[in-house]
């Protein structure tokens, strides 16, 4: 597919980077040609969001620089964060007190809504990539239990 490739950038660990890193990636989405159907692109936007907000925050000590790489292959898009700070990021369980804290709890849940896959996985450097990766195609609705048939007599 024409549209197949990787690409990455870099951004400073700043507040600023956050949309600039969603709107480059919508933008490369779109210059490519990316069948961005259905929840795949608003998904794709508030993974960067989320992830590039994390690194920010919690990195920018060790990293103050941060990658964005964007992977598109035939039937996915693949976004990943990678910053210098060794430590690997938990989900935090939602508290109902707190006003964030849930980003990752976020990207789960919209990685696996789609059917796609989310990790952390460790750079040579020492540091880490968080990244998700979405299916083209979301999974196939499952089919209600209470299906009747028909055709059934009365």
């Amino acid at each position: 597919m024409a549209y197949e490739g990787v690409w990455r950038f870099t951004a400073p660990a700043l507040d600023s980077s956050v949309p600039r890193a969603r709107h480059a990636v919508r933008d490369l989405l779109a210059r490519q040609g990316v069948p961005t159907h259905g929840d795949l692109l608003p998904s794709l936007l508030l993974i960067v969001s989320e992830l590039v907000t994390n690194a920010v925050r919690h990195a920018a000590l060790l990293s103050p620089e941060i990658a964005v790489e964007v992977s598109i292959g035939p039937d996915w898009v693949r976004v990943a964060v990678e910053d210098n700070h060794p430590y690997r990021p938990k989900a935090l369980e939602a508290d109902q007190g707190q006003t964030g804290g849930r980003g990752l709890l976020l990207v789960q849940a919209i990685t696996a809504e789609a059917g796609g896959a989310y990790d952390v996985a460790h750079t040579a450097s020492g540091g880490k990539a968080v990244w998700a990766a979405l299916p083209f195609t979301p999974p196939a609705a499952a089919a209600p239990a209470h299906i009747t048939n028909p055709h059934r007599a009365r």
